[in-house]
């Protein structure tokens, strides 16, 4: 018997009114569903916790935009004190207005924060200390990446200063802060990119051998991590949490430096697919708001954190000697005498 085609239009489209004896509509059913179910996929686990953060106070770092603006909206939601801690602060102000308006929090405020600058990050904690006496969660989520190499004024290349050793004297200058407001938290960023790191005792700011932006990045995360885990034993039973988060690849302006966003018609013809692919910045941001308000997490601190769950840390950053290296060579980078202890 011959086999009988679906009968079909000149213009080779299938006859409506034979549509549904085909195959068309399953197979496109089929497709939409794979397509759509695997973006849900790649956005990432979901902080569906409805715990209540009144009378807390926050600080989150680079909180304009991105993955630090959704946590900063997200505390604002729950009743925090939320302050931005940014470079710009016209485009802070912006977004202040923005999150008060859409929270109903007025309890929100920017900051002038420069990471790349001790100096700034001195005089916003003294400012920060003249309107509030407590500080219950810190979020240090702003980062740069890939970038160009630059010198700090403090003569960092900029990624590690920017990415670690800015969030490392913030959080020295605030600790005791922190202490007094127990239980407090603490959230410091990483990224994927610490796997491949490798940290250059001797030469963290590429003077003696050429510059790669994408080692600069890699050595600034394997800090951060190192550190994180130093930092954890140092506030062992002090009532202080740390923890270590990994919010993936997320579609942010961080990646304004790479390669593909250079070149405008790449960029545009590549973004379709870096959006498909990634996530945006309020699925990014949830597993920090899952280790800064998480009930069963008050407990736990020095653990790595990817889609909302604990995950194992790569060998690379918790060999014995590494975290304590990291944090002996980060108090003499920072002139840290006893870390938390500000005369």
């Amino acid at each position: 018997m011959a086999h009988q085609q679906t009968p079909m239009f000149a213009d080779g489209f299938p006859d409506p009114e034979k549509i549904f004896q085909s195959w068309w509509p399953i197979i496109i059913a089929l497709s939409g569903g794979i397509l759509y179910g695997f973006r849900q996929y790649m956005r990432g686990a979901r902080c569906f916790s409805d715990v209540k953060l009144d009378g807390k106070v926050a600080i989150v770092t680079g909180a304009t935009s991105g993955i630090g603006r959704h946590v900063a909206e997200d505390f604002a939601r729950r009743g925090c004190r939320v302050y931005i801690a940014c470079r710009n602060m016209e485009l802070g102000k912006t977004v202040v207005e923005e999150i008060q308006e859409k929270t109903k929090n007025i309890n929100i405020f920017a900051e002038e924060c420069n990471l790349a600058s001790f100096k700034s990050v001195r005089a916003f904690v003294n400012r920060f200390r003249n309107k509030e006496e407590k500080l219950n969660i810190l979020v240090n989520n702003a980062g740069v990446m890939m970038c160009p190499y630059a010198e700090t004024e403090d003569k960092f290349e900029e990624q590690f200063q920017v990415n670690f050793l800015g969030h490392a004297l913030l959080t020295h200058l605030l600790l005791d802060l922190l202490k007094n407001s127990t239980p407090s938290r603490i959230i410091n960023t990483t990224a994927n990119a610490f796997i491949l790191g490798a940290i250059d005792f001797e030469d963290v700011n590429f003077k003696s051998h050429e510059y790669s932006p994408g080692v600069g990045y890699s050595q600034s995360k394997l800090a951060v991590m190192a550190f994180s885990l130093a930092l954890a034993q140092h506030l062992q039973d002090t009532g202080v949490s740390v923890y270590i988060v990994n919010p993936g690849v997320v579609n942010s302006n961080l990646h304004r430096h790479m390669p593909f966003r250079q070149n405008a018609f790449i960029s545009l013809g590549f973004s379709p697919f870096f959006w498909y692919l990634t996530k945006a910045p309020e699925d990014g941001a949830q597993t920090t708001i899952f280790c800064a308000i998480s009930e069963n997490l008050e407990n736990v601190s020095g653990q790595y954190y990817k889609e909302c769950r604990k995950e194992n840390i790569d060998t690379n950053a918790v060999k014995t000697e590494l975290p304590r290296k990291t944090w002996d060579a980060s108090l003499n980078w920072l002139q840290i005498q006893k870390f938390g202890h500000v005369e």
